[in-house]
């Protein structure tokens, strides 16, 4: 009698990301005038599916809350809320913090600034609704982003969030294999793949959705210096070093061939739009069982609003 066993549970491919150069890049961002772009006007999409979900959440946390863009949308959809807020990296934290910084007559009437965090001194349970707009698809671990996100929401709060998929900058990218060059940038993850990891972490009834948009440009300079303002290449498998004056002009005669039947250069993006529940812990039964206050006042939060 023979027997084997179980076989491990298939982990979903982790995105490719090189953390030095994530770090780097957000370091660069944190001394912009303002947000990207593209970051409000996704910002703007992901908030026209607010309506979709009735609670009114009393905090709202804004992960990445900077280069979300989202914090007018927030305030004007939820005025009464407490809004909070988490940031990648040291500078942009301090980035919020003048953001945030009250006038004189504002600051006499408050003691302390709203919140800012880095990620590891968010407390559990800090929001009924955790925002994140264009944030997961930095993360060189979305497991682990996902499961501090379950920490940070209270039960029966939810999460909501964006992030390129993986179809994301196609034509660059087919460019650069084309011309034998190193990666164009990361190997996103599906949105498949992130739905599984939402239930993963412990989060209920996912909702995944996605969008495709083109973005056209009348010449290379501008297409370059848009995508050097949404963040640069964090593929470990990009070109190590610097490059040459000569390799980007050869770069900027290359993008020509995106040009469309219009004229323009033309770049796809792949929009990933979730959102999903923060249940009450479900207890396993077994001959004893042992509950911690925080478990039991979760149960009992989570069995009044049933």
């Amino acid at each position: 009698m023979s027997s084997s066993a179980p076989a491990p549970a298939v982990r979903p491919p982790h995105q490719q990301i090189a953390p030095p150069a994530l770090t780097r890049q957000l370091r660069r961002l944190a001394s912009l005038a303002e947000a990207p772009w593209l970051h409000a006007d996704i910002a703007r999409r992901m908030a026209e599916r607010l309506p979709l979900i009735k609670m009114q959440p009393p905090r709202v946390l804004q992960w990445s809350a900077f280069l979300g863009a989202s914090d007018a949308l927030l305030r004007e959809t939820y005025p009464k809320a407490e809004q909070r807020r988490v940031e990648p990296v040291p500078a942009l934290r301090e980035r919020s913090r003048v953001e945030l910084k009250p006038g004189f007559w504002a600051a006499l009437r408050q003691r302390e600034a709203p919140a800012v965090w880095l990620p590891t001194e968010v407390e559990a349970g800090a929001a009924e609704l955790l925002w994140a707009n264009m944030y997961l698809h930095l993360s060189p671990d979305p497991e682990a982003l996902l499961a501090l996100w379950h920490r940070a929401l209270a039960v029966d709060g939810f999460v909501m969030f964006s992030c390129l998929g993986p179809d994301s900058w196609r034509e660059l990218r087919e460019l650069y294999a084309a011309l034998g060059w190193p990666s164009a940038g990361p190997e996103w993850i599906d949105m498949h793949d992130v739905g599984d990891m939402l239930v993963h972490a412990g989060f209920a009834d996912p909702v995944m959705d996605q969008e495709r948009i083109t973005l056209t440009w009348s010449d290379p300079d501008k297409l370059l210096a848009d995508l050097r303002a949404l963040g640069g290449n964090l593929s470990p498998l990009r070109q190590p070093g610097l490059r040459t004056p000569a390799w980007r002009r050869r770069l900027l005669r290359e993008l020509e061939r995106l040009r469309g039947p219009d004229g323009r250069l033309r770049l796809s993006l792949e929009l990933v739009y979730g959102h999903a529940f923060k249940p009450a812990p479900r207890l396993k039964v077994a001959g004893e069982t042992r509950v911690s206050l925080d478990q039991m006042r979760d149960m009992v939060r989570g069995a009044s609003k049933a």
